[in-house]
């Protein structure tokens, strides 16, 4: 298959290496111009799309993806399968869905989990929205590039799947290292803190599979001085889409709030940036009552 995939970043570029490693002719276009092995360069967007039976974008954020699309569209090939990986608000991944459709191209919004580790080994999870016809499209190379892919319903709806998902990781990361900085401070083991909670009513995916307490319960970013494998300034992207998500249909989310505003406060006016989301850990070991 002819494959077009834009934007090469530290997700985007192994995914393409393995649609390439699987046999597929990939071509790939990124503005900072970036090189993939197996991969040929485009010179625009638009080219990299030109002829290809499926086009994957991986971008920052909703604006980017709109002004993409208002490139790619138009150089689309009637019946290509647009897939955008990015994580975006809702609004902007429907919107690029119905431009998409409007110019005859099947579309699925299929935001993943996984991180930088998922995407080169070929183990993420895609939350895909999008027609039946779209994502029956799309699977094939969700398959190559993932271990999963779950239709979440129509355009949209695999960003929301996304976005609600992290809002729970971001909140019970939170509470995990909360947990342990009281457990600290009370004499408690963190081995036997995680013996007993990794196996009770306290059992999560950030206790038991992304502890973030170095050398407790398997090997995390935590054991690397918390270099990232999802960074603290993406936790707080994808909370504040859950936040806008939630003003926009009048949802009452105050863990997801006050998630958001830490994540915040740990980006933006303490060290968190370019750390991993799990160094809130040290944070709250620092830290006091008041």
């Amino acid at each position: 298959m002819r494959i077009g995939f834009i934007g090469l970043g530290n997700m985007g570029a192994p995914m393409a290496r393995n649609l390439a490693k699987a046999g597929h002719e990939v071509t790939g276009f990124d503005v900072a111009g970036v090189t993939v092995e197996g991969v040929a360069t485009a010179d625009s967007a638009a080219a990299a799309a030109e002829g290809a039976e499926a086009v994957i974008t991986m971008l920052p954020d909703g604006q980017i993806l709109r002004a993409v699309y208002d490139q790619i569209v138009p150089a689309g090939t009637a019946g290509a399968c647009f897939i955008d990986c990015s994580t975006v608000d809702v609004d902007s991944a429907r919107h690029a869905a119905a431009q998409a459709e409007a110019a005859g191209l099947l579309a699925v919004d299929a935001p993943v989990s996984g991180g930088i580790g998922g995407a080169e080994a070929g183990t993420l999870t895609f939350m895909a929205g999008g027609s039946e016809a779209a994502f029956a499209a799309a699977e094939p190379l969700f398959d190559i590039m993932g271990q999963k892919a779950v239709h979440c319903g129509p355009a949209g709806n695999g960003q929301a799947a996304k976005i609600c998902n992290n809002m729970i990781l971001g909140v019970t990361m939170i509470a995990t290292c909360e947990a342990f900085a009281l457990a600290d401070k009370l004499g408690l083991d963190r081995q036997k803190m995680f013996d007993v909670v990794s196996t009770s009513s306290g059992y999560s995916w950030t206790m038991n599979a992304y502890c973030p307490a170095p050398g407790v319960g398997p090997k995390s970013p935590a054991d690397n001085d918390y270099t990232p494998g999802f960074a603290a300034e993406l936790m707080l992207k994808d909370l504040r889409l859950a936040q806008v998500a939630a003003e926009t249909v009048d949802a009452d989310t105050p863990m997801g709030t006050a998630a958001a505003a830490l994540y915040r406060l740990f980006v933006e006016d303490e060290d968190g940036l370019g750390r991993d989301f799990s160094a809130m850990l040290p944070r709250f070991e620092a830290r006091g009552r008041g």
